[in-house]
């Protein structure tokens, strides 16, 4: 699904427009968000809001289940600028996330990240990015800050 090694695209290659879609290719489905992330996710943070782990808790909320931690899913940013877009050279310096709709155990996500600005003093890139899910409905949307080492 991912890639096995970082992109290795340079400051001076990087172009305005230029996009990056993960998992690349249009075939094949997207990321999905399995119940393993989410033990791994809960894990890591110590985040056990009930929202996240208890399915009846979720479902008194209004919700289908328990609902994917939204870092969990704003982590594929991440993917997106350290192996995509730039990748290699990337040092991910801000990240402006808004989530638009929840995301579930077996989701399908498409992350996509397009650079909007070029900073050529600071070598600095903007970058514009969404995830949707299965159903092609924008989940989280975010604008990433990425500095590059090259």
């Amino acid at each position: 699904m991912f890639q096995e090694t970082s992109s290795e695209i340079r400051f001076k290659d990087l172009t305005l427009g230029q996009e990056a879609i993960i998992p690349p290719g249009m075939g094949g489905g997207g990321i999905i968000v399995t119940r393993e992330m989410q033990k791994n996710f809960m894990s890591t943070t110590g985040d056990v809001n009930p929202m996240h782990i208890c399915e009846e808790f979720a479902q008194t909320k209004g919700y289908e289940s328990v609902i994917c931690y939204g870092m969990l899913t704003a982590s594929f940013y991440s993917t997106l600028v350290g192996v995509y877009l730039p990748g290699k050279y990337a040092i991910f310096q801000e990240a402006n996330v808004s989530f638009s709709k929840p995301v579930y155990i077996g989701d399908s996500l498409r992350v996509k990240g397009r650079i909007t600005e070029i900073n050529e003093a600071l070598k600095r890139v903007t970058i514009k990015a969404e995830i949707r899910n299965q159903k092609n409905e924008r989940v989280s949307k975010a604008t990433l800050e990425v500095g590059l080492t090259e």
